[in-house]
């Protein structure tokens, strides 16, 4: 049976992507349209690229994560040196070697650009913080003067990934070099790309959301500026999705509820990468056994 398929995004946490990818194989199900913010814009890169998960997680286990750790080199101490580039290139790690992993993964499967792929079966959003909206890939190239027919999908998977402050945000060479961040700031599960209103859908949406249900999270606790911070993104982040996820979707959504996994986490263990494997299997078989579309 075939489906859409959209996938959340959740930096490291994203393994589970891989766990849930996989299930849903075993069930015979099979992706003809695809979307994702950030970790979700790579699983689905990959997938729309014709990766089986078994593929996908013979390549997560090969990489190394701490590569895409690409700080610039200074030859000032290293804490002011790593302030000082914080604060003009605005994100501790350039993210060039994100883009060129993707890339390498990518022209395996014969995909550079989004030429290379069925038309209209990977999305992506990112977050243009110059003109302040939300910019779906490759949709609304486009608007900026740029064909999608040749746009790196690899560069798009950056865009959508490069988390404020931690990835160097990506300047299009365009009018106005707007600034492109993780598509996360704006909608970190872009579930509506796929919400033709009015239509009858083709075939179900399947969600996987790196989160509880908003029912069974927990609420920020805030009593000083320090907690306001990481509230306030965090809020950013799903207030937008959360607002659209009605009771229609919720029934096609797969919530795997995330503890003590920090996004940022790329020391992360090999041990770990499989218990977030299996988190997404065991949650996503669970979910499937009782999912009628």
């Amino acid at each position: 049976m075939y489906i859409d398929g959209v996938f959340s995004g959740g930096g490291i946490k994203g393994f589970s992507l891989i766990g849930a990818y996989e299930a849903i194989e075993e069930k015979g199900l099979h992706f003809t349209r695809v979307a994702g913010t950030s970790a979700g814009a790579i699983i689905a890169a990959f997938i729309a690229s014709g990766y089986s998960s078994k593929e996908i997680l013979s390549i997560m286990e090969e990489v190394d994560v701490k590569t895409f750790l690409d700080a610039r080199k200074s030859i000032l101490p290293a804490a002011i040196g790593k302030w000082i580039q914080l604060y003009w290139r605005m994100g501790l790690y350039k993210g060039d070697e994100l883009e060129k992993w993707v890339g390498r993964e990518l022209r395996k499967k014969g995909v550079r650009t989004f030429r290379d792929l069925p038309n209209g079966s990977l999305r992506f959003v990112a977050s243009d913080l110059t003109n302040g909206k939300m910019l779906v890939l490759p949709n609304d190239l486009p608007k900026y003067g740029m064909n999608p027919d040749s746009f790196s999908v690899a560069k798009a998977v950056r865009m959508s990934a490069s988390l404020p402050y931690f990835f160097e945000p990506v300047k299009l060479l365009v009018k106005g070099k707007p600034v492109i961040v993780d598509g996360g700031v704006l909608s970190n599960f872009p579930i509506f790309l796929f919400d033709e209103e009015k239509k009858l859908k083709k075939r179900p949406v399947l969600g996987i959301k790196l989160s509880a249900k908003e029912s069974e999270q927990q609420n920020n606790k805030i009593n000083n500026a320090i907690e306001l911070f990481p509230a306030l993104f965090e809020t950013m982040k799903v207030a937008h999705d959360e607002r659209h996820i009605s009771r229609r979707h919720e029934r096609n959504i797969i919530f795997i509820p995330m503890n003590h996994t920090v996004t940022t986490e790329f020391s992360i263990s090999d041990e770990k990468k499989q218990e977030l494997v299996k988190l997404g299997y065991d949650q996503t078989s669970s979910f499937l056994k009782k999912w009628s579309y």
